[in-house]
């Protein structure tokens, strides 16, 4: 539908001369000329693969390296093609920071490091890029939110994926070194790299792989009397609860040295990594998933936190306690 604005544009156009219309043209080129002459030209293109994304990036003839918006959310699994709002840039902040639970951790210095690098690609086309030091950093934003307990319930998988996304960036980082200072990056596979990191990401997913069953969580909350926190984070009591009735009912032992291989931060008061990390694949997760699994039916049929308490002393009693028996006397 024509605008007001749209149709005086129109008309306006249909007065110009064949002339006058050339001549604004030409200026529009040399005005786009003008910028590209100014724009910094990139010198090497390819795509980056991380896991299931693909990210374009770019190296400037300053040695800059540059990665695309769309390869920022696509790394953090979020949509690459945000609608509405989302494509803008709010309070100076691209859409991959623009979220009210990293407010209060946006700071003047991230502020101008995600200032977004217009440039010149090598077919001649214009671009914008982020600068690609800028992705790791973004990670550890959402870090530091979760550590302070500040994201939301959906954007608990945004960290879990940034902490994936760090170590594995880790990983490939100090082989990239080696190879370096060895001379090997002259002789490797132009895709090595991007294969490495595909399977050190396999191996933190797994890592990561989820332990902890949703309706382990809703029946704490039922059990509690306390409403589900739909669309918000859990309470941080959790942590206390689930080393309460699982690792304190592992074997004797094993939650002292969970706690001494994944210490509390001094800064955030909460553990960097999940206890479960540090279990051993043949044993101690297998362990925790059958245990789990046992205590589950009990949290179903108590009717509420004190009788469940009851219920797993006597089915799953903490090494060293006391069981208080119920006795029928005649």
């Amino acid at each position: 539908m024509d605008t007001p604005q749209s149709k005086g544009g129109k008309a306006r156009a249909e007065r110009l001369s064949s002339e006058e219309r050339r001549d604004i043209a030409s200026q529009a080129a040399k005005a786009r000329w003008a910028e590209a002459a100014n724009l910094p030209k990139a010198t090497h293109m390819g795509t980056l693969k991380i896991g299931d994304a693909e990210i374009p990036c770019a190296v400037l003839s300053d040695g800059t390296r540059l990665l695309t918006q769309a390869g920022f959310l696509g790394a953090l699994g979020r949509s690459t093609k945000p609608k509405g709002r989302s494509q803008q840039v709010t309070d100076g902040l691209p859409p991959f920071l623009a979220t009210k639970s990293l407010k209060s951790l946006i700071t003047k210095e991230i502020i101008e490091a995600t200032v977004p690098v217009s440039f010149i690609t090598t077919t001649g086309g214009k671009a914008l890029g982020f600068k690609a030091e800028l992705l790791p950093r973004v990670c550890d934003l959402f870090l530091e939110a979760r550590n302070l307990n500040l994201l939301t319930l959906q954007q608990a998988s945004i960290a879990e994926s940034s902490e994936v996304l760090v170590r594995a960036l880790a990983k490939v980082g100090i082989v990239a070194l080696v190879d370096e200072a060895t001379g090997f990056q002259v002789e490797r596979d132009r895709d090595e790299l991007h294969r490495l990191l595909s399977v050190y990401l396999v191996e933190e997913r797994l890592a990561w792989a989820k332990r902890f069953p949703d309706e382990f969580y809703k029946q704490i909350y039922r059990l509690k009397g306390w409403k589900w926190p739909v669309g918000k984070a859990k309470t941080p009591l959790l942590g206390h609860i689930t080393n309460d009735i699982v690792y304190d009912r592992l074997p004797e032992g094993v939650l002292p040295k969970l706690q001494e291989l994944n210490p509390t931060q001094d800064e955030s008061k909460r553990r960097k990594f999940k206890h479960h990390q540090f279990l051993s694949h043949d044993v101690g997760q297998p362990d925790l998933r059958d245990h789990i699994l046992q205590i589950l039916p009990i949290m179903k049929i108590s009717k509420d936190w004190k009788a469940f308490k009851k219920n797993i002393d006597v089915a799953f009693p903490k090494a060293g306690s006391q069981i208080e028996m119920e006795i029928d006397i005649e």
